[in-house]
C-alpha cells in the first residue's frame, strides 16, 4: 500500500518537474541545469514503475536504492537552481518539499525492505 502512495505521488512530481523543466526553458532560457532536473526528476517514477514488476526482492531493492539516488539528485538540482536564482523563494520551496517528501518515503521503504531480506 505505501508502494503506491511512493509511486503516486512520485508520478505527480514527475509532471510538475516536466512543467518546471518548460519554464525554464522557455521563461528563463535555462537549458543545461534544468535537463539534468527533467533527468532526475522523472527517473524516480520510473523506478518505481519498474520496481512494481521487479523480478526478486533484491532487484526490488535494487530498483528502489536507484529511485533514492535520483530522488537525492533532484533535490540537488532544484537547490542549485534557487542559489543561482533561477528560481525564487516561492517556485522553489513547494517543490523542494515535495522532493524531500518522496526522498524520505523511498528511503523509508528502501530501509524496510532491506531488513525483510536474509543476510
Amino acid at each position: 500500500m505505501k508502494n503506491n502512495i511512493v509511486k503516486n505521488k512520485s508520478f505527480d512530481f514527475a509532471i510538475r518537474i516536466v512543467k518546471l523543466y518548460q519554464y525554464l526553458n522557455n521563461d528563463k532560457k535555462e537549458f543545461i541545469l534544468s535537463k539534468q532536473l527533467l533527468r532526475s526528476g522523472t527517473s524516480v517514477g520510473a523506478m518505481m514503475r519498474e520496481a512494481e514488476h521487479a523480478e526478486s526482492k533484491s532487484d526490488f531493492i535494487h530498483k528502489f536504492a536507484i529511485a533514492q539516488k535520483e530522488a537525492n539528485e533532484t533535490v540537488y538540482w532544484l537547490e542549485l537552481l534557487k542559489a543561482t536564482d533561477y528560481l525564487n523563494e516561492k517556485e522553489f520551496e513547494n517543490i523542494h518539499n515535495d522532493a524531500i517528501a518522496i526522498l524520505k518515503l523511498v528511503t523509508s521503504i528502501l530501509k524496510t525492505s532491506k531488513k525483510q531480506v536474509p543476510a
